[in-house]
């Protein structure tokens, strides 16, 4: 039997009280799975991955993690705030919130160290993510020297360092070149096989039915508008449209100018 992680309740959110970003969520997320969250920039995914990780709490609803719901209390307790921590990381969509130490080395080597791992094995799992990742020649480097992609490669290793169960992924890609994408995606898949959750929110059709288990569309209002398979919703191309997924390209055709939905599956060239 599927072991749930994540419950979520009737969830709402609304920044500073008077901004909706999440209305009446309801989903479970379950051990092991490939789940994604798509949306339009400003539905709420990255509100909801910032709720799954405890950042922030729910203004209505439950957020119920492995039978605990989520709530600031509960986190007021150091064996159950370090036990949640150790389980559940999150990579940020953008790496400089992420990242904060002098140099490279020390931004790997700190959430391991605050979590109570031995200075030797924190200094080895550090190095053998460089090594995967392939930036060791960076790890004495300031990280707001680096480019948009090499501080991505960073801010996910700062996270694996901890050995995570469940990975949180904002907009993974975004703004990545198409190498630094395939090793981002190979590394996820390959953590994917180890049995880690991965949790992803993004916009981008490219990789989703490479990446998913399990599809959760929300409107702009931040409201679920679908939920399948990546099968079910990527054909569904009245949801996609709907909530800004896809978009139409004109074209001519025999001096006629046609209008059809494009879904980027993979690139288009007009």
């Amino acid at each position: 039997m599927s072991q749930v992680l994540f419950e979520l309740e009737n969830v709402h959110y609304a920044y500073l009280g008077r901004f909706p970003a999440l209305s009446g969520v309801d989903m479970t997320i379950t051990r092991g799975k490939r789940v994604t969250f798509m949306g339009a920039n400003g539905c709420g995914k990255s509100t909801l991955l910032n709720l799954l990780d405890a950042l922030i709490f729910s203004d209505k609803g439950r957020v119920v993690f492995n039978g605990t719901e989520l709530k600031e209390s509960n986190f007021k307790d150091v064996k159950f705030s370090r036990g949640f921590r150790r389980k559940v990381g999150l990579v940020f969509q953008n790496p400089d919130i992420q990242l904060f130490c002098p140099t490279v080395r020390e931004d790997i080597l700190f959430g391991p160290l605050q979590l109570g791992l031995g200075e030797e094995e924190a200094r080895k799992k550090m190095e053998g993510l460089a090594e995967k990742l392939r930036f060791t020649h960076l790890l004495d480097r300031s990280p707001h020297q680096l480019s948009v992609g090499e501080k991505r490669k960073v801010a996910f290793a700062s996270t694996l360092a901890v050995d995570p169960e469940i990975l949180l992924l904002d907009e993974p890609t975004a703004g990545l070149d198409p190498k630094t994408t395939a090793q981002i995606l190979e590394m996820l898949l390959t953590a994917s096989n180890e049995g880690k959750t991965l949790v992803t929110a993004t916009h981008d059709t490219h990789f989703v039915e490479d990446l998913s288990d399990e599809i959760f569309v929300f409107t702009p209002g931040g409201t679920l508008a679908g939920h399948g398979t990546p099968e079910e919703i990527m054909r569904d191309t009245k949801l996609l449209e709907a909530n800004n997924l896809i978009h139409t390209h004109p074209h001519r055709h025999h001096g006629e100018i046609h209008s059809h939905p494009h879904q980027h599956l993979e690139d288009h060239h007009a």
